[in-house]
C-alpha cells in the first residue's frame, strides 16, 4: 500500500517533465528559419519565439553570456560553452545565432542560443 503514493508521484513527475523542458532544439531551428529578425524586433518578440539574429559580439558579460549588436540595438545572448569556444566569441566577431526569446519580469529580454555560426 505504501508503494502506491510513491509510484503515483513518479508517474506524475514523468508526465510533467516535458512541460518543463520546452521545445527541442530542432523545432527551434525550424521555426527560426522563418523568423530572421533584427535585434530591435527580437526585443519586442513574445517569450519563446524562435529567432535568427545576425550581428557582432560587443563583449562577454559573464560566463556563457554575451552582448550582441546590430544596426537596430543590443541584446544579451546566452551561449552554452559546448556550442562554441569562448575564445572564438570575442568583441568584433560577426555571428549568426539561432535561439529562443526569453522574456523576464525583472531583467531585460535575452536570447537562449541553440546554434552559433561564426561569419567571415
Amino acid at each position: 500500500m505504501k508503494k502506491s503514493p510513491l509510484l503515483l508521484s513518479v508517474i506524475l513527475l514523468g508526465l510533467t517533465a516535458n512541460v518543463w523542458a520546452g521545445k527541442d532544439d530542432h523545432v527551434i531551428i525550424q521555426e527560426a528559419a522563418k523568423n530572421q529578425l533584427t535585434v530591435g524586433q527580437a526585443l519586442k518578440a513574445k517569450d519563446e519565439t524562435a529567432v535568427t539574429l545576425t550581428g557582432k559580439i560587443v563583449r562577454k558579460t559573464k560566463a556563457e553570456h554575451y552582448e550582441l549588436k546590430d544596426h537596430t540595438g543590443t541584446i544579451n545572448i546566452e551561449v552554452d560553452d559546448d556550442l562554441v569556444s569562448a575564445a572564438k566569441l570575442k568583441a568584433g566577431t560577426q555571428v549568426k545565432v539561432i535561439g529562443e526569446v526569453d522574456t523576464h519580469r525583472y531583467k531585460p529580454t535575452d536570447i537562449d542560443v541553440v546554434t552559433v555560426e561564426i561569419l567571415p
